[in-house]
């Protein structure tokens, strides 16, 4: 009979600085180990956080799912899944990841580390679903919900569901249209660089506003999408 393989034996610093970040999270670990898996990246080897990353994000999703069905009780379906989608994406998880500094309990190979990848939001992002996991499996259900909604509460509190998950063209639509005033016209300034590096820099035209709003990027669309996101700022409704 094969022998069961013994968990890593931590470092009494490692120790240390994992207990560090479970106060912080505001859960004690049973067994430290899970969340010394949930913040080891693929590149060390085959012991890393995927399973739990997989896990973790099916977990998130379904609790934020359940949170908005009873916080919003008219908010259509179609709504839900937008303002679902939004606080779930890597970017929102990078963002909480970066509130509890998780950059500095990553474990990382050395391609990873030399690149700076500590640094990178989707590997933040992918240690916080499984950090998520890493609870459940050490605590149950209702460990693992306290925790998310530690890291969502103020953010659910803030929440305006009619702007949430929405990009910034269609937001401005929305608003010109419920003011009556006539609807954004974008233009095309110019069109710079190599057919596989181009910058295009477009125009955002406000009647309301009289003003064009200019932004530049990779793409037509992402530039207009800045511009947008400007012409909301002057008219504050970013």
């Amino acid at each position: 009979m094969a022998s069961k393989k013994q968990p890593k034996k931590l470092s009494i610093e490692r120790q240390a600085k994992l207990d560090q970040l479970a106060k912080a999270l505001g859960y004690q670990y049973q067994d430290i180990n899970y969340l010394e898996k949930a913040l080891t990246h693929r590149s060390v080897g085959a012991q890393n956080n995927e399973r739990l990353e997989f896990l973790g994000d099916s977990l998130v999703n379904f609790m934020i799912a359940d949170a908005l069905f009873h916080q919003f009780g008219k908010l259509p379906e179609g709504d839900m899944s937008r303002v679902r989608a939004h606080l779930v994406k890597g970017d929102t998880l990078a963002q909480i990841g970066r509130e509890y500094q998780l950059s500095d309990y990553l474990v990382l190979g050395p391609g990873e580390l030399k690149s700076g990848g500590f640094r990178r939001d989707s590997i933040i992002a992918d240690a916080v679903e499984a950090i998520i996991a890493s609870v459940y499996e050490d605590g149950g259900l209702d460990e693992c919900r306290a925790l998310v909604e530690r890291f969502y509460t103020q953010r659910l509190q803030k929440l305006d569901p009619k702007k949430v998950g929405k990009d910034p063209k269609t937001r401005l639509q929305e608003f010109l249209q419920s003011v009556n005033e006539p609807l954004p016209e974008y233009s095309i300034i110019s069109v710079n660089g190599a057919a596989h590096a181009q910058e295009f820099t477009v125009s955002c035209y406000v009647a309301k506003l009289n003003t064009k709003f200019e932004a530049t990027a990779s793409s037509r669309r992402k530039a207009e999408q800045k511009a947008a996101e400007i012409a909301l700022e002057h008219l504050g409704e970013l």
